[in-house]
């Protein structure tokens, strides 16, 4: 076998959770990773020396979360309500366009918003022939998304105004069992019982009726409010569905009246009987499985527009407003409380973004007040006042949101956010000066005027600086679907280079223990023009994605990378929760699992564990730059080993991370020195055929973990790895 030997090691540490954020390397430590580069493709070797542990552990929070009120991450996504629209709101269409100062445009052009309506209808169980008069509604002044039940000219629909704040709608009916549905998927798989509450008020009928009625069947569910007044009156109730309806049913609710008459009505929300604290019990407990160690919210671009007061307090004096991000609305129905909520649930801690768009100063040192200030501060009683006496004692505060981006409202340059930054930093410190800050960093692949200025001229205001490789860019249809995923298999070994000349320049700088935080990750291709007279090999089923075997592979990488570069790198929150970038998805109200999923499962139960020197013997691999954003980074290929591999070791066991990024299947010989093994290895393994491949509402199980054991001689064992896989590997103790 011959050998090229090269070192492409960091030296290695870890991020302590507790005040100890900065423990310093030792020149005396081996490297944590060395790599020989060999000329077999199908076999490789991993040495592990157990007896030379680091002084570091694999920090706990580099498996995070990213969440944000984008599409349907957050409504339809982690919340467990189910109607579009709840507040019968006004419902903007993102254009995909932006004004000079950030913010969205708005679709204005009917035709433009028809389509928008028939493509959620479509998706949201509405029938074919009730879609029309769908479309027909909305420009009768119904709440986007809610339809007449009844003919056109014996229900009359106009807007008004709530109790508190917002549009309400008036509906005007000519008979009893005529007012307005909506049609939804329920997760009828998994519970028949549904709590409804509406806000609604009437001059002249008493009586209302609810149902919810399945396609298909006759096996409707009803409820009934018989006490309707002319004042605002808040009504909670439950349907429950027969067991006989199948669990692919849409549903239509039904809000109708009992005599003719008007009503005005601001609120209808539905809610499976067992969500948890408003939250999808689904999502709940997958992320909990997970052990999700921390969850970033409320943005992403969302937090730019977003003042944190609309969010709490009771739900019917909260604004419905538009989401000026992405575009439809912001309901207000999860805010700082159901997100705090949401975390205990979950067992993770909250790591909370502020608003220095449209946001000042004060308002986030009031929301930090609002979060860990005692009952009787000025904002810890308003807390108080929702429910909450206890502080949450949120510790983690991000300063903004990729502000360097002309998508972000009222961006800046980055002089402007050095100044903001300094601003910010001040005022939060003063209501709490015990939280850790993170200032917003632009992407290194090409942001580096950026992080020399803000680091230049905060300094020592600063503790950690974000980053966010969003990398990718439009790839040319020509491209081989292959040459795509291995360029982003290269991607980590130029983040961890580049990482570390910011490490360098933040210390250079003056800043003594410098850190990183990578708020948001995730794949980010997507297809190019089509390519004229070449043949096109690259389609929306082949490019490797968030949802794809590729994120996993991806994620592992750099968390791999992450460790080898601690203590400098902190943390990590992964895009995201829910039905974005890669994570869970929801379809239907069912909830399932991309292989990121797993292999971030997976990788959290390294956390705590003691870091370990590896060699690596096999194969290489090189970037082809199909990439934009790499080739413009990067103008040489970059060289990178088949296998990627981190080693760990507990009182009890030695853990294995391994990555065969490679085309071809591996047989990896393991050598684990120093440690006095068990004759067994617990292995799981994450594999697909193609780094495409991905999991669907179809097939949600098509990819996930497969459990094995191999037999350990003498410190000794055999792993093989299929290509585009990712396995973790335990070995006990004697």
């Amino acid at each position: 076998m011959i050998m090229k030997k090269f070192s492409l090691s960091v030296w290695c540490g870890c991020l302590l959770l507790t005040s100890l954020f900065a423990p310093i390397r030792s020149g005396a430590e081996a490297p944590i990773r060395t790599f020989h580069e060999t000329t077999n493709h199908s076999v490789a070797t991993l040495r592990v020396q157990a007896n030379q542990p680091s002084s570091f552990v694999i920090p706990r929070y580099i498996t995070g979360k990213f969440s944000e009120h984008l599409h349907n991450n957050i409504y339809k996504g982690m919340d467990a309500q189910v109607l579009i629209n709840p507040t019968l709101a006004p419902y903007p269409i993102w254009s995909g366009e932006m004004t000079p100062d950030g913010v969205t445009k708005f679709v204005i052009e009917d035709s433009a918003i028809d389509q928008q309506i028939k493509y959620g209808a479509a998706g949201s169980g509405w029938p074919e022939s009730e879609i029309a008069d769908l479309v027909t509604a909305r420009k009768d002044a119904l709440a986007t998304f809610w339809t007449r039940v009844g003919p056109r000219d014996a229900v009359d629909t106009s807007p008004d105004t709530g109790p508190y704040v917002g549009r309400a709608q008036r509906v005007e009916v000519k008979a009893a069992g005529q007012g307005i549905a909506q049609w939804t998927y329920l997760p009828l798989h998994r519970i028949r019982k549904y709590e409804f509450e509406i806000l609604l008020r009437s001059p002249n009928i008493t009586n209302f009726t609810i149902t919810l009625s399945p396609s298909g069947t006759n096996k409707t569910a009803a409820a009934h409010i018989t006490s309707a007044s002319p004042k605002w009156r808040r009504f909670k109730g439950f349907l429950e569905l027969d067991a006989s309806v199948p669990v692919e049913a849409a549903c239509k609710l039904a809000l109708t009246a009992d005599a003719p008459g008007q009503f005005v009505v601001q609120r209808i929300l539905l809610r499976p009987a067992d969500h948890v604290n408003g939250a999808d019990p689904d999502v709940v407990r997958l992320l909990k499985d997970s052990k999700l160690p921390l969850l970033r919210w409320p943005g992403g671009n969302f937090v730019s527009a977003y003042h944190w007061q609309d969010g709490v307090g009771p739900f019917e004096k909260r604004p419905t407003l538009p989401n000026y991000a992405w575009g439809s609305v912001e309901p207000n129905l999860f805010g700082t409380d159901e997100f705090i909520a949401f975390c205990r649930a979950v067992g993770c801690e909250p790591m909370i973004c502020v608003n220095t768009g449209t946001g000042t100063p004060m308002e986030a040192a009031n929301w930090i007040e609002y979060c860990n200030g005692p009952a009787d501060s000025p904002m810890g009683a308003l807390r108080a006042a929702n429910g909450h006496p206890e502080p949450y004692n949120v510790k983690l505060w991000e300063v903004g949101n990729e502000m360097w981006g002309k998508w972000q409202v009222n961006w800046t340059t980055a002089a402007g956010y050095a100044d903001r930054y300094l601003q910010f930093a001040q005022t939060m410190r003063m209501a709490d000066p015990d939280i850790r800050l993170y200032a917003c960093g632009a992407p290194v692949l090409w942001g580096k005027n950026w992080n020399d200025t803000l680091v230049s001229t905060v300094r020592s205001n600063m503790q950690t600086i974000t980053d966010h490789p969003l990398i990718g860019g439009a790839v040319s249809r020509s491209a081989d679907p292959l040459d795509v995923y291995r360029d982003f298999m290269g991607v980590p070994e130029v983040l961890e280079n580049r990482w570390r000349n910011l490490e360098h320049d933040m210390q250079n700088a003056g800043i003594s223990a410098p850190h990183l935080a990578v708020t948001e990750l995730q794949l980010f291709a997507k297809l190019g023009d089509k390519p004229g007279s070449e043949p096109e090999k690259l389609n929306g089923s082949n490019l490797v994605g968030p949802g794809t075997q590729a994120e996993a592979l991806y994620d592992v990488l750099l968390y791999h990378a992450a460790v080898r570069l601690s203590p400098f790198v902190e943390l990590i929150t992964h895009s995201a929760t829910v039905n974005h970038g890669g994570g869970l998805r929801k379809h239907h109200e069912h909830v399932y699992a991309n292989p990121c999923y797993y292999a971030q499962s997976a990788f959290a139960a390294l956390a705590g564990s003691t870091i370990l020197p590896v060699e690596v013997d096999c194969a290489a691999e090189k970037t082809p730059l199909v990439l934009p954003e790499l080739r413009n980074a990067e103008s040489k290929p970059t060289s990178y080993g088949a296998l990627d591999a981190i080693a760990s070791r507990t009182s009890d066991n030695v853990w294995l991370s391994l990555v065969n990024r490679g085309s071809c299947p591996l047989d990896v010989a393991v050598e684990v020195n120093g440690f006095s093994s068990s004759n067994s290895a617990e292995i799981r393994i994450l594999s697909a055929e193609v780094p495409w491949a991905s999991n669907s509402s179809l097939e949600p199980e098509k990819i996930k973990p497969v459990d094995s054991t191999a037999t350990v001689q003498d410190g000794k064992l055999h792993v093989s790895l299929p290509p585009y896989t990712v396995a973790r590997v335990s070995v006990a103790k004697k």
